[in-house]
């Protein structure tokens, strides 16, 4: 197994070297998806799990009339599905750019979190941090401004970002539109323009083709009212 998921675990609890080589051994193939490609559906009955290696990803779920409502975006490192060691996966996943995943045998991965129990702890950790970021994002949809909500997304997204290296110098690459956003914050399209030119003007953001520019980070903190301990991560340099 690359190191990527070696790298995103440590970030949650310290592994041994058997720990690190267990995880190495695991069997895994690669398979590439282009951008906009279904990763997997909702309801996938697969016997792998799946492991972004490059490249970003969002989880969501479409309602009936075509609705959807993005869950999560994804960064290297990230398992999309860790639900399905356990339980059947109740939402789907798309590539946002392209993407490298390795899938990963669900029972394999179950006999390593089995026979080390600081992987096990280190999972344990990446789902609850899990949890932590829908409860940011209920909180967001529910309470906070419009403002608000972007801006604590697009802090949440440099960090995670910041965190496996996906990006320098206040750029990160994070090709969404103004449709993903609306799609993750509940908002409509022309609310989400109204806010990104609001953010824009205030020279806090900025979008330079695919790339996300940070013109002021304490100033896209405090309009997101972010703090980023619920990532568990360390918090970029201002």
């Amino acid at each position: 197994m690359p190191g990527r998921l070696i790298a995103n675990l440590e970030n949650y609890g310290a592994l041994t070297p058997a720990d690190r080589h267990a995880l190495e051994a695991l069997p895994a193939r690669s398979v590439v998806c282009p951008a906009g490609a279904e990763i997997f559906e909702e309801g996938d009955t697969s016997s792998d799990c799946r492991v972004l290696l490059k490249g970003q990803a969002f989880r969501h779920k479409t309602l009936a009339d075509g609705r959807r409502q993005i869950m999560s975006f994804h960064a290297p490192g990230d398992v999309i599905d860790l639900q399905r060691v356990f339980l059947t996966v109740d939402y789907a996943a798309t590539a946002l750019t392209v993407c490298e995943v390795a899938l990963v045998p669900r029972t394999a991965l179950t006999a390593v979190l089995e026979a080390y129990p600081q992987v096990a702890r280190a999972f344990w950790s990446l789902s609850l941090v899990e949890g932590a970021i829908f409860r940011e994002w209920m909180v967001g949809m529910g309470r906070r401004s419009a403002q608000a909500r972007i801006a604590h997304l697009l802090c949440e997204v440099v960090v995670r970002l910041a965190a496996v290296g996906a990006g320098g110098n206040d750029r990160y690459r994070f090709p969404v539109t103004q449709t993903h956003l609306a799609d993750a914050l509940g908002l409509s399209v022309v609310h989400t323009n109204r806010v990104l030119q609001a953010l824009r003007r205030a020279r806090l953001i900025d979008f330079r083709g695919r790339e996300l520019v940070v013109l002021d980070w304490p100033g896209l903190k405090a309009a997101g009212e972010f703090d980023a301990g619920y990532l568990q991560l360390p918090e970029r340099a201002a």
